[in-house]
């Protein structure tokens, strides 16, 4: 059972953070943080919010993504990179109701369904990660 649990939390630390750490990816390194932005951020915003704060938001949102996302696949700084992406998640949610109805919720609801719980399960489970490297190796010293 303890070995379900702790693979239980990989899988859903990996599949969390491989969903955004690609996504920020693609945005700076496939597309160019510059052309998302220009063409989705400014041209869906502009009319919205002031310029400054949906460049901070697109900028944020990416680096995000890409940062913590890493994070969570080495399983470095589990409970920041997580409280970083869920205000990645209020944000993007916040945003696209500005823009429209949100009709189709699945790419916050499927992250959101995979942060939550890792926010719930005590970190002691989550034992194939850097942190619980870390702990241990202060316990031992």
């Amino acid at each position: 059972m303890t070995l379900n649990r702790s693979i239980a939390v990989l899988t859903m630390r990996l599949i969390l953070g491989f969903i955004f750490f690609w996504q920020g990816h693609g945005k700076v390194f496939k597309f160019g943080i510059d052309n998302v932005y220009n063409n989705f951020f400014k041209k869906t915003y502009q009319e919205l919010l002031p310029d400054f704060i949906v460049l901070a938001t697109a900028y944020f949102t990416t680096f995000a993504e890409l940062i913590a996302g890493f994070m969570l696949v080495i399983g470095l700084g589990r409970d920041w990179a997580l409280y970083v992406l869920a205000a990645v998640l209020i944000v993007v949610t916040f945003g696209h109701g500005m823009a429209e109805p949100i009709w189709d919720t699945a790419h916050v609801l499927v992250r959101a369904l995979f942060l939550v719980p890792l926010l719930l399960l005590p970190k002691e489970w989550d034992v194939f990660s850097l942190d619980h490297l870390i702990r241990r190796q202060k316990e031992t010293a």
